[in-house]
């Protein structure tokens, strides 16, 4: 069976998809590092929708 290969994530190399390659799915440790590095300077964001701009106070239930 031929071996898989992917896209690298950061670099875009073809990368093998394998438990022999231990940096997978990326091609390298090199890229691994600056995947993990945007991520830890937050260059990568989740996208979230922002909560509602209200200009009241909450009013808490009565006892």
């Amino acid at each position: 069976m031929a071996e898989r290969l992917v896209p690298c994530p950061n670099c875009k190399a073809p990368a093998p998809f394998t438990p022999r390659n231990r940096w997978r799915p990326f091609c390298s440790e090199r890229c691994r590092n600056q995947d993990l590095g945007a991520w830890a300077s937050e260059s990568y964001r989740v996208a979230a929708e922002a909560p509602p701009d209200t200009d009241e106070t909450p009013k808490t239930a009565p006892h």
